[in-house]
């Protein structure tokens, strides 16, 4: 196996978190886990088995799943008393691999205080925040350096175009976390490898694979420039090229900053990096 290919792999390796329970695909909850257990009898090397729940469906979740089930959850605190650290019931069949919430920048900012002055102790799982969108929202990204297991999390698509992050938005996110070393997760619009114009909305959707690399070049010591073009790229072949000059040195300091990304189809990224050829097993 040469280097290039083993750099794809690590780059590739457990990036898709299931997100079936959310736009725009919104499974229900049955065919949801279903398609999650066929999933994970498949096991492409590209998915984290990892099932992304929010705490207002627990119950709904527990109630779907047998006796001999287990199935590793990312859990969404969505609602006022997750918001407050309130957790729902342990179920044995249930592992929660991490912890994920929106939040208000300057929020925080004060979480990140919180657990920096160690009056709480370290946090049992990762906590991935995503702060909103606005004037402050990197100050709140950057005080998150050094404060593992805390982590960053960026959306970058949705059901309205104000969801969508501009290129130069992403570019300063990604640059942000790798310049501090904070890990981050990414969630929604990210359904294909490369940036296009979805033909039903019209929406330019960001890709996995300019992402992807866009936090490469910046472990790489890439610029702001670099960063953007890379985002910016929707030339299918050049980004192939790009990729397969990752080195494997940065694939793997890369992989430990971008975690993952939450996408509710677990076929169409799969599919699309087997059709440029890309090396995943």
């Amino acid at each position: 196996m040469t280097a290039t290919r083993e750099a794809q792999r690590v780059m590739l390796r457990g990036l898709v978190d299931d997100a079936g329970l959310f736009p725009p695909t919104e499974l229900r909850m049955v065919p949801a886990v279903e398609r999650h257990r066929s999933d994970r009898i498949v096991a492409h090397p590209m998915l984290t088995h990892r099932f992304l729940c929010p705490v207002s469906r627990w119950e709904e979740l527990r109630g779907r799943l047998g006796d001999g089930d287990h199935i590793d959850v990312g859990l969404i605190l969505d609602t006022e008393a997750g918001l407050s650290g309130e957790l729902p019931p342990t179920d044995p069949r249930i592992g929660v691999s991490h912890y994920e919430l929106r939040v208000r920048p300057g929020d925080l900012s004060n979480v990140a205080d919180f657990h920096r002055s160690g009056a709480r102790g370290e946090a049992p799982r990762s906590v991935y925040f995503e702060p909103e969108r606005g004037p402050d929202w990197l100050d709140a990204v950057r005080s998150l350096a050094g404060v593992r297991p805390l982590g960053a999390k960026v959306r970058c698509g949705g059901v309205h175009e104000s969801a969508f992050p501009t290129v130069e938005e992403l570019a300063d996110f990604v640059l942000t976390c790798v310049r501090n070393g904070v890990p981050f997760k990414a969630t929604a619009g990210l359904h294909h490898a490369v940036r296009r114009t979805d033909p039903t909305t019209g929406f330019i959707h960001h890709g996995y694979l300019n992402l992807l690399l866009a936090a490469a070049i910046a472990v790489d010591a890439g610029g702001e420039d670099d960063v953007r073009t890379v985002l910016s790229l929707t030339d299918e072949q050049r980004l192939v090229r790009a990729f397969s000059e990752v080195t494997p040195q940065v694939a793997d300091h890369c992989r430990r900053l971008f975690v993952s990304y939450g996408s509710c189809s677990t076929r169409d990224p799969v599919a699309d990096a087997q059709r440029l050829g890309l090396e995943t097993e």
